[in-house]
């Protein structure tokens, strides 16, 4: 299962990193390789986030250990964790809700 990891940093966080640089890169994929899992993609960015992880793993309890390892060491302001789903499995997912709404009622019907 794939997971995109978005992060923000605390300001002490970064500037930390600015004065003791390492291979974040690096410390994820062993972070991740430690619940059984891989990094497939690790970026930076402008906006919102300060970056993205994209995290291959076995389950979602998996990503929710890693979620919880990192958002525990106090140096994120911010941090979302979101499974993602191949195109590919848009049909079937889609044909899934098709069937489940048509035995759900709305509030107020």
């Amino acid at each position: 299962m794939k997971f995109a990891i978005f992060f923000a940093l605390k300001p002490e966080t970064i500037s930390a990193a600015m004065e003791r640089p390492s291979d974040r890169a690096a410390i994820v994929d062993a972070l991740l390789q430690s619940v059984g899992g891989r990094l497939d993609a690790y970026y930076w960015m402008f906006g919102k986030h300060d970056g993205m992880v994209i995290a291959d793993v076995s389950d979602s309890a998996s990503a929710a250990a890693v979620s919880l390892a990192v958002s525990s060491t106090g140096a994120f302001a911010h941090l979302e964790t979101h499974e993602l789903i191949p195109a590919d499995q848009i049909q079937p997912l889609l044909e899934r809700a098709k069937t489940a709404r048509s035995q759900y009622t709305p509030p107020g019907s």
